[in-house]
């Protein structure tokens, strides 16, 4: 993967287009979070109801920083295990939309270890870090087998990263008193519990 196709996929999420991008679990479906439209158009090309929201990436603590409220508890989750497989359900701030959350005042944050991945965000911003599949359809590990899901036209970018296969990420609400593991993934309960 060449530089060129990172700034090709910049440029279209600045167009409200969609890209295909590596992480460190699986391939995720990109969208620009402060964008509607494009927002609207992961749910469209996915079948995914809008009921159900929307996880975020974001390449640093600062982006995270920018769209959720870090208390104590989640900032040393993230310090200890991010980048990495971890996701952190946060009370998110305004400038995240409604349509990205599914109307909650919740929002679903990760920062994936992988390095394409951080080098898109951090030069382009938060984008949506939903797998690439159709909804309720097995995730593919190589690109050829997501193109397979997807309509020609619906993904602008896909970013080839070779295979991937992964557990997915272990998922942490900590939104109140006592934090809850709502998905174990490639993290332990256990691991969490330690760090917390």
């Amino acid at each position: 993967m060449s530089k060129s196709d990172l700034s090709k996929a910049v440029q279209e999420l600045q167009k409200g287009l969609l890209v295909v991008y590596p992480t460190d679990t699986l391939y995720a479906l990109g969208a620009d979070v402060f964008n509607e439209y494009a927002v609207k158009q992961v749910f469209t090309v996915k079948k995914r109801p809008f009921s159900v929201p929307l996880p975020v990436a974001v390449s640093d603590y600062e982006m995270l920083n920018d769209i959720a409220f870090v208390d104590k508890r989640a900032k040393s989750l993230a310090d200890f295990f991010l980048p990495g497989p971890l996701t952190l359900i946060l009370k998110k701030k305004n400038c995240v939309s409604d349509i990205v959350t599914s109307g909650s005042d919740n929002v679903a944050v990760r920062i994936p270890g992988n390095e394409i991945a951080l080098e898109l965000l951090s030069d382009f911003g938060p984008l949506t870090v939903t797998s690439a599949n159709v909804h309720s359809e097995k995730t593919p590990g190589i690109i050829k087998d997501v193109k397979m899901q997807f309509k020609q036209g619906d993904i602008a970018v896909y970013l080839d990263y070779g295979q991937l296969e992964s557990k997915p990420s272990t998922i942490v609400d900590v939104t109140s008193k006592n934090i809850k593991i709502v998905r174990e993934g490639i993290i332990s309960k256990d691991m969490i519990l330690d760090v917390i």
